[in-house]
């Protein structure tokens, strides 16, 4: 069974109209979106099973997010009801020289007061294929923390496929716990890691070689002999020209070879939000349904160039569209 178990907070998204600023909004666009739902969200577009774990108040912002799960054909059997609020986030879009930007507002949020025994691990992965997590939800508060840390250990126990996404976010660790004393035992957990040299080095403690060839290989070497159980080290590379021009590739390593895809122009960009999480959803598609590492890397990378495209957190986009991106019809031509 390919059967794909996510876990973390779900936001509510309010964003400006148009290229509006915060201060000229008369209004905001409420949508959903989190790092590791979009994930789901994505992955259920290409057609695979998909779960989300998550805690919502029990009220209607609540059930309006579960709404917003299953109308995206993601399962939301197993989400915790109770805590006060929905977390928020605000979203001003930039354009061309000026940098869009994000104010959020989710402490004391119902998925910040989620504790391990609300959550029944072994009942959740039962029969799961890949679970996976991001330090987003680890940063948010010591329940969450060790929820995370609960359903890795469920995951491993089970020989269940483990992806984490690092997206170290300083700013979010404020219960006492730094992301150095918690991120170690969940890395060391997971069969797929997300990070880059910048974020091994702020975690980790780990530096490239000096003088090294190429620093990624250097530091995901260090990574791989540290925690045995990482098998692939997975990152994107983004050259942001303008706020609405980037370029995009991406690379993975297995301890042996270095693979890389090829580099996509974004340009005009429509909303690079949950760029990342469709990367990773494209990864996790192709490890499951395409022949090899390559493969899969290079649908990761060209789903998340065609998220830039979409509007909202998640990537409404089916396997057929990717598979346009990677043959090379990017024309925008329209379809009849």
């Amino acid at each position: 069974m390919k059967r794909i178990v996510t876990f973390g907070e779900v936001m509510m998204r309010l964003t400006t109209p148009g290229h509006q600023r915060f201060t000229q909004a008369k209004g905001f666009e409420a949508t959903f979106g989190g790092g590791e739902a979009n994930v789901s969200m994505s992955l259920a577009q290409f057609g695979l099973e998909a779960a989300h774990i998550t805690r919502f108040p029990d009220n209607e912002l609540g059930q309006a997010a579960i709404q917003f799960l299953k109308t995206n054909n993601v399962s939301t059997d197993h989400i915790v009801k109770g805590g006060d609020r929905l977390g928020l986030y605000f979203l001003e879009t930039g354009s061309s020289v000026r940098p869009g930007k994000i104010i959020y507002d989710r402490a004391n949020s119902a998925f910040a007061g989620v504790e391990p025994e609300m959550i029944d691990w072994e009942k959740v992965l039962d029969g799961a294929s890949w679970f996976h997590w991001t330090g987003i939800s680890p940063a948010i508060s010591a329940g969450a923390a060790a929820c995370c840390k609960a359903a890795l250990e469920v995951a491993y126990a089970k020989g269940i496929t483990v992806s984490g996404d690092v997206n170290y976010r300083k700013n979010l660790w404020q219960y006492g716990k730094s992301a150095q004393e918690v991120m170690p035992d969940l890395i060391a957990k997971s069969d797929v890691l997300v990070t880059g040299v910048r974020d091994a080095a702020e975690i980790l403690n780990i530096y490239p070689e000096a003088g090294a060839d190429n620093e990624e290989i250097s530091v995901y070497n260090k990574i791989i002999e540290r925690f045995p159980n990482v098998k692939k080290i997975v990152n994107t590379t983004r050259n942001s020209i303008s706020a609405t021009h980037n370029k995009l590739s991406g690379n993975l390593y297995d301890g042996k070879q270095f693979l890389k895809t090829r580099e996509y122009e974004i340009n005009p960009i429509v909303d690079r939000i949950g760029g990342g999480d469709a990367f990773l959803a494209g990864l996790i598609y192709g490890m499951h349904e395409l022949e090899g590492d390559q493969e899969a890397l290079d649908f990761g990378v060209a789903a998340a160039v065609l998220k830039h495209t979409i509007e909202g957190d998640v990537n409404l986009a089916r396997v057929e569209e990717v598979q346009d991106i990677l043959a090379g019809d990017t024309s925008g031509r329209i379809k009849r």
